[in-house]
């Protein structure tokens, strides 16, 4: 942060000032949006505080995993109505866009 400033004095120039940070042991970060995940993979995360207001700050490989369209209560009505299993109905809701009724035509 500041060039030829040792860790040890950094820290206490944080404390003096009220900051304190943390790292966490994380495997992995996801943010969820309305259309999309961000899936941060083998993250480096440190949760700041300073003077009461945390912030985190996340580091590492990110890629976008697209949301389902469906979810376990579709898939638990799906599986009653044809008999299918779990897998069966959970690919053929990916391939039907989440349309119930498709599924179950498809299925049955």
């Amino acid at each position: 942060m500041f060039p030829g400033m040792d860790a040890k004095k950094m820290q206490a120039a944080m404390k003096q000032m009220g900051i304190s940070q943390e790292e966490i042991d994380a495997n992995r970060v996801i943010i969820e949006r309305d259309d999309e995940n961000i899936v941060i993979e083998n993250p480096g995360v440190v949760k700041v505080n300073m003077q009461g207001q945390s912030s985190w700050q996340i580091t590492g490989e990110e890629s976008v995993e697209a949301k389902s369209a469906f979810n376990e209560e579709d898939v638990r009505l799906v599986m009653e109505k044809t008999g299918k299993s779990e897998d069966e109905v959970k690919g053929c809701l990916e391939r039907v866009g989440g349309d119930l009724t498709e599924a179950i035509m498809e299925l049955s």
